[in-house]
């Protein structure tokens, strides 16, 4: 019973604890159980929420005197050490903010909750939530439960870790460029990105630069990314970006007034991609196709013109660096790698700035122009799978290209805003993950939801674990 309780969904927890066939508390202690099995040697909680068991019977009791329960009711979740936890520490990556307890929680997780789900502990991040990898001075080192040797991502690698380790079933994670996205398929869970503003980032630090933070949910399903998308979604009154109305149907199964219309590709301005991810993306878009779904081979022009990856290194390093400074100022001893890499960038010149935002603009037409004759995009989520701790560069199809390159396929959509979600469709000839990621228009998070579930009823990698 225990090892079904940590491979099971989110959904599966929740429908067991109201029928009774499981309690709450026995979900809670499953998921402690495992956690203090298997997080020594992957690092990936960082925190435990004391009271989680007592809110767990609390639960049980509220159940078995006929209250009105939520959606969640009794099942655990796990929140990324940047978002505000009240009562829990909240260290964001780094010895200067050791310590701290916030008072609120953030938006997000005062809403998971509201939904009857049990904050169980917090996850892992790079120093402020800013880089590839999850690795910091205050927490150390998250490895990827598939091999050790190996990164889970970043910024939210904490987060995909623990759920790919059957230490939780649901979590919280933002997402810069990669952050969401990547870590999910380093590590052969599912993650969503919704469209900017859709889940308001309060009480989820940082902010800058405000156009590209994104907040979402990981998760072991796509009901479960479905379920939470709901709960999340809406304005708050606080976030500015947020105010899209928050009704939303998943519509998951539902058949379309007509034929889904996707396109896919592997190429087309983002760079070299390594030859088993582009085979996995071709895989998943033959099965669209043999399902039924009008698929085509397709390009975007606009992102052969403008470079992503260029684009955001311009336009983040001139609005992210003022607030490190301030931050660190004083603390200059405790800064990480990334702090400090960052320091030694060359500021962007504001003609390069406006030059960089105008290529944005472009972006976002050319994404307009593809999404008004295509209902999704079917693309990798990352370049290359689940790499070695601290790569430098790499070489693929005979061009050596930075670190950074593994999220030249997803920062698109954070300078557009785009939804975009990302699922293990494949497995390397090592045995790691390999993800696609499923795009579509502005505000259409159904159609990327029906999508993802016709991929995972076709997929034969959903029930794999790694073997911890």
């Amino acid at each position: 019973m225990t090892t079904d309780l940590i491979h099971s969904d989110a959904s599966e927890l929740a429908e067991l604890i109201r029928s009774g066939k499981v309690s709450s508390a026995e979900v809670v202690q499953a998921h402690l159980d495992r956690i203090e099995a298997t997080n020594p040697s992957i690092n990936a909680i960082v925190t435990l929420a004391e009271g989680a068991l007592e809110a767990a019977r609390a639960a049980d009791e509220e159940l078995a005197a006929g209250g009105e329960v939520g959606p969640l009711h009794g099942v655990p979740f796990t929140v990324k050490d940047s978002f505000d936890t009240a009562g829990v520490l909240t260290q964001r990556g780094s010895p200067i903010f050791a310590g701290r307890v916030p008072d609120t929680d953030a938006t997000a997780v005062a809403r998971i909750k509201r939904a009857g789900a049990i904050l169980l502990a917090k996850t892992n991040l790079p120093e402020f939530s800013y880089w590839v990898e999850s690795d910091n001075l205050l927490t150390g080192r998250t490895n990827n439960p598939w091999d050790l040797d190996r990164s889970p991502g970043g910024s939210s690698g904490g987060e995909s870790a623990a759920i790919a380790a059957g230490m939780s079933p649901l979590g919280l994670a933002s997402d810069l460029s990669i952050s969401v996205r990547g870590p999910a398929a380093d590590t052969g869970v599912v993650s969503f990105k919704p469209t900017h503003g859709r889940i308001p980032m309060t009480g989820i630090w940082p902010r800058e630069p405000r156009r590209d933070w994104h907040a979402g949910p990981m998760a072991r399903s796509i009901r479960d990314l479905a379920l939470a998308y709901a709960l999340l979604a809406g304005p708050d009154g606080a976030d500015g970006f947020a105010t899209v109305p928050g009704e939303f149907d998943a519509g998951l199964g539902a058949s379309p007034h007509r034929p889904v219309r996707v396109g896919w590709l592997v190429d087309s301005g983002l760079g070299p991609t390594d030859a088993e991810v582009a085979a996995t993306v071709r895989a998943a878009a033959d099965a669209l196709q043999g399902a039924g779904v009008r698929v085509d081979a397709v390009s975007i022009p606009a992102l052969e013109r403008d470079n992503p990856l260029e684009l955001w290194n311009k336009l983040s390093v001139m609005e992210v660096k003022p607030a490190f400074r301030e931050v660190t100022a004083g603390h200059e001893d405790q800064m990480f790698s990334y702090s400090k890499t960052l320091f030694g960038m060359p500021d962007t010149s504001v003609e390069d700035y406006v030059r960089a935002e105008q290529g944005v603009g472009r972006l976002r037409d050319g994404f307009a122009e593809y999404f008004h004759q295509y209902d999704a995009l079917l693309l990798p989520v990352t370049t290359i799978p689940a790499h070695e701790h601290q790569l430098g560069e790499f070489t693929l199809d005979g061009q050596t290209v930075g670190t950074f390159h593994v999220s030249s396929t997803t920062v698109p959509f954070n300078l557009t805003g785009l939804p975009a979600l990302s699922m293990r469709f494949g497995t390397s000839s090592d045995g790691m993950p390999i993800g696609v990621q499923v795009a579509a228009g502005w505000h259409a998070e159904s159609t990327i939801l029906h999508v993802a579930s016709l991929l995972e009823t076709l997929s034969r990698v959903r029930d794999l674990h790694p073997a911890l």
